[in-house]
């Protein structure tokens, strides 16, 4: 009897313990949320707030173009080159400008030049058009190259990418000699110096010819940055040092203060928020607001810093804050720390949502008078 007793007793042990767990889950979704549920209260708060679902984000800008900008772009579909030349003429030593619409004529370029053989024709040592064409080149050569790792991309895709780059370095040469006083060529070289390798030396008189002529031009500072990064030809503390300094030397309004926080960015492994709630990175977002605050609210690059702040802002819980920065730039999504992500709006949304639903719970949360 004793010993039928003993096996009852053991087969019963598994029979509780099941019984517990059933009870334990059963409380644990009474009182708490299931992740679907704090998905769709996030969308809902987000949308209480006038925010934009994942499907209606623009995932190819970071920001609305400015004024004139579109129509320009949108004149090349249909091979008008002469309001995109008139408009990049217009900028004139505007550097931040000007290598911003550089940039985007380059990549339509880079897609169909047809526009700007024309162009190129019609003036042949126009140093707009030739610019325009060193941005192009270097964007198709990264677009042949491919997104993959290494191991992942092909021995005819690297000798391709090469290939393109040996060109593009003759006609950064070419643009940078047709308008001296522009840093627009050198800043694209960097990225040719990123992907031929170039020695950091040589990378340094690349980057002694740009501060020259626009030392505290963002762009020029976040691809030089990329060229200091650890998965590029630099490690994590040059890019850090780089950041560093730069970001202390710069004036207010300038941007440059995200440089710290995209260093961190770059380099952090760690599935642990702690790393991004420390004092060193909080006075690193402060300085951000600060210096978004102080910028020209037309600078082309401004909205790029506000994603890294609502980011950072999200992780360290300070979702007012984080919020306000999100319905600044809500609607458009190719920005750092979304770029990355295969659904950048996905991701975008995910984190938003979260600020969302925390300023929306913590507003029903007070009393009323």
């Amino acid at each position: 009897m004793t010993v039928l007793l003993w096996i009852l007793g053991v087969l019963a042990v598994p029979t509780l313990l099941f019984a517990l767990w059933l009870a334990w889950v059963f409380l644990k979704e009474f009182f708490s949320p299931t992740p679907e549920d704090d998905t769709e209260d996030g969308a809902k708060a987000a949308e209480q707030f006038g925010l934009l679902p994942a499907e209606r984000q623009n995932t190819h800008l970071a920001a609305p173009l400015p004024a004139g900008w579109e129509a320009a772009l949108g004149a090349l579909r249909g091979e008008d080159w002469r309001p995109a030349a008139d408009l990049l003429r217009s900028i004139g030593p505007d550097w931040e400008r000007r290598s911003a619409l550089a940039y985007l004529l380059g990549e339509s370029a880079a897609e169909d030049d047809s526009w700007l053989l024309v162009w190129e024709k019609e003036r042949p040592d126009d140093p707009d058009a030739a610019v325009v064409r060193a941005r192009s080149t270097v964007i198709l050569a990264w677009q042949i190259r491919g997104g993959k790792r290494a191991r992942y991309t092909t021995q005819e895709q690297f000798e391709g990418f090469r290939r393109t780059l040996v060109r593009a370095r003759e006609e950064t040469a070419r643009a940078a000699a047709l308008n001296p006083d522009d840093p627009t060529p050198y800043i694209a070289e960097i990225w040719v110096a990123l992907g031929l390798g170039y020695a950091n030396s040589q990378m340094d008189k690349v980057w002694a010819e740009i501060t020259s002529r626009a030392p505290h031009h963002y762009e020029a500072h976040f691809s030089a940055l990329q060229y200091w990064c650890a998965k590029w030809r630099g490690s994590e503390r040059l890019a850090g040092e780089f950041a560093e300094r730069a970001a202390a030397g710069a004036p207010l309004g300038s941007l440059l203060t995200v440089l710290p926080l995209i260093a961190h960015f770059e380099h952090d492994e760690s599935e642990d928020n702690a790393v991004d709630r420390t004092p060193e990175m909080l006075a690193r977002v402060d300085a951000g607001l600060a210096d978004a605050a102080a910028a020209d609210p037309a600078h082309p690059r401004l909205p790029e810093l506000r994603h890294m702040l609502a980011y950072y802002l999200s992780l360290q819980d300070r979702d007012e804050a984080a919020l306000e920065q999100f319905k600044l730039v809500d609607g458009h999504v190719n920005a750092l720390p979304w770029r990355y992500r295969n659904d950048r709006a996905a991701y975008y949304c995910q984190i938003r949502d979260s600020s969302a639903a925390a300023v929306a719970a913590a507003s029903a949360a007070e009393p009323t008078v």
